[in-house]
This record gives C-alpha cells, structure tokens and sequence, in this order.
C-alpha cells in the first residue's frame, strides 16, 4: 500500500536550524510527477538558502541533488514510467514564454521555480517536480554517486563551458563540484590547476589524486599563466587573485549563486581583455549535454553518506569545510 505520510526536514526561517516535520504525500499536479526519494546531494546553495542569503519562501524544504524513482504522474506527463529513476536539479520550474525562455536561456526566466528554495526539494521521502525539468540519468552511476551530479556537475558542467577551450584552467575551491569538474577537464586532455585555502594540504593532495598538474593555496600565485579560472568558492575576494591568474583574454568565472562582495581592485588586472562572467542556474541542454559527458568520462564521485535526520550535520561539515567531496543525504 502507498505510503500516506511524509518525513522532511525544513527549514522554518532564515538561521534556525532544520525542523523534522511529518505531512502527507503530495499530489502531482499537471505535468508533475511525485518522486520517492533515494538520495539528495547537499550543496553549498542549501546554506545560502539557510543563511537566508538568496531569495526563497519559507518554511521550505531544501535540497535541489534529488535522485528518486518516479510514483505517480500528474495529467499530461508523457515520457515517465513508474519506477523510472530520474534526477531533479536546482532549476525548477520556468514560464516558457518571456523573451529569455523564447531564446534558449531558460537559466534567466524572469519566473523561475528554484527546487529546495522557492519549491519543496529533496531533503525528505518524496517529492513532487516538474517532469520537463527532470533528467534520465546513467546507470553507471548509484544513486548516492548521481546525486552531487545534478548541482555540483551541472553548474560545474556550465562553468566549465563558459569557461571556453582553453587548454590550462585554474579551480577555485576544491570541494563538490571542483572535484567532479576537475576530472571532466582531465579527461578532456585539460591541464587543471587547483587552488585551495590555506593550509588545506589534505584538500591539495585529494586534488592531485584526481589528475590536477598541480595543488596549492588560493593565495598562492598560479606556476603558469591560466586559460580561465573557475570560481566556486563563495569569496569575492578570490575574484582579483584569478583575475592576476589568467593571461590575456583570460576568463574568471563566478560559479556560485552568492558570494561575498568583490573588493576594488587595479583597472590594470582586467585589462588586456580580460573576462569576469557569472553563471546563472541551468538549463535543461546542459543537464543532456552533462549527463552525456558524464556517461563516458571515467568519473571518481567522493562521497560522505548522512541520515535524513542528520542534515544539520551535514551542513555544519559544508560550512566548516571538513567534507572531502560531497554529502548525500538518504531517507
């Protein structure tokens, strides 16, 4: 018999911890399916919404790394059998229809749906999602190792491209997603350098294992000029520092959702045509073109597992910065 009742874990207001909460299942409306969860990626993002640092509704139940099986299918859904597995990433929902959706950047809709920040998300048993913005995902990949994919790999995946060809990038940042993306530039015949905090030899280490040329602190000056830095640390201050790393018509990319404010710096390091661009969410060509990607590049996802129950632990160990790789919550 279908379960009728819930368990989550929400968030009631911005700083307060989150909350168990029981509540029946939901339906899924027209063109929603409702998922049984197996997994749920914590991502960075999930602390932002916490902090109360990027728009959201409360109370909310976060998470936007949802692995699951589909249940039920809402009137209109096609392409979903029950008992498909299939992946919900951050963006949520879009209108399809303002002059951004016509173009083909659906990632700026002027009204967008964000999963876990303005619709319940995947820390919790069941969840209901749009079908259009769910994903088949490979089956190489268990569900634990799926589920930092659809944050950490897809807004890594699109940073990495807005990123351009170069041949020699920097990182910034080694957690969830620089781990993921630098195996993806590896495998792609890139030279990868990693940059961390200060101090975090493990952190460096853990970077070189995974086919970094080389490892050191952000502050560090990169050994070689850089085609393009990524940043995924949310510090603005690590903007001026890639800026001095890239060559000329080099590009820094700001891959967070947030980050703290960019501090002055001299007109004469972004000369010479140098690029700082930010990534704005994603769009459904980017998770196809990620997970095909995926299905082939001999990924090594690091995880560490917690209960549902245990997610404040879990985003306590993001803040502090203990986690190697990603946590995934199970329900």
């Amino acid at each position: 018999m279908p379960a009728t009742t819930m368990i989550a874990m929400q968030i009631d207001a911005p700083h307060r911890p989150l909350r168990r909460v029981e509540r029946p299942v939901p339906r899924p409306g027209p063109g929603e399916v409702l998922i049984a969860v197996s997994a749920c990626g914590v991502c960075r993002t999930d602390l932002h919404v916490l902090d109360g640092e990027v728009p959201a509704r409360y109370p909310i139940v976060p998470g936007h790394e949802i692995v699951g099986r589909v249940l039920e299918a809402g009137a209109g859904v096609s392409g979903f059998a029950r008992g498909q597995r299939v992946g919900v990433p951050w963006l949520g929902h879009t209108c399809g229809h303002c002059a951004y959706c016509a173009s083909g950047a659906e990632n700026l809709c002027d009204t967008p749906q964000f999963t876990g920040a303005t619709r319940d998300g995947g820390y919790a048993t069941h969840v209901v999602a749009d079908a259009h913005f769910c994903f088949a995902l490979p089956d190489r990949f268990s569900d634990v190792e799926a589920a930092p994919l659809l944050c950490a790999g897809l807004i890594g995946w699109r940073a990495l491209r807005l990123a351009g060809d170069g041949a020699r990038i920097g990182l910034y940042g080694f957690g969830a997603a620089a781990h993921i993306l630098a195996q993806v530039a590896v495998w792609q015949g890139r030279e990868v350098f990693a940059f961390t905090r200060d101090g975090d030899t493990a952190g460096q280490a853990f970077a070189r294992s995974l086919g970094c040329a080389w490892a050191g602190a952000s502050t560090e000056p990169s050994p070689e000029p850089l085609d393009a830095a990524l940043i995924f640390a949310p510090v603005g201050a690590l903007v001026p520092l890639a800026l001095k790393a890239v060559r000329k018509g080099g590009r820094v990319v700001c891959a967070g959702i947030h980050m703290s404010d960019i501090p002055a710096f001299p007109y004469a390091d972004l000369w010479e045509e140098r690029q700082i661009l930010s990534v704005a969410n994603l769009t459904r060509e980017d998770g196809t073109s990620f997970f095909a990607t995926a299905a082939q590049a001999d990924l090594h996802i690091v995880t560490e597992i917690f209960a549902l129950a245990e997610a404040n632990t879990a985003l306590a160990r993001l803040r502090s910065g203990e986690l190697v790789g990603a946590a995934v919550l199970l329900p």
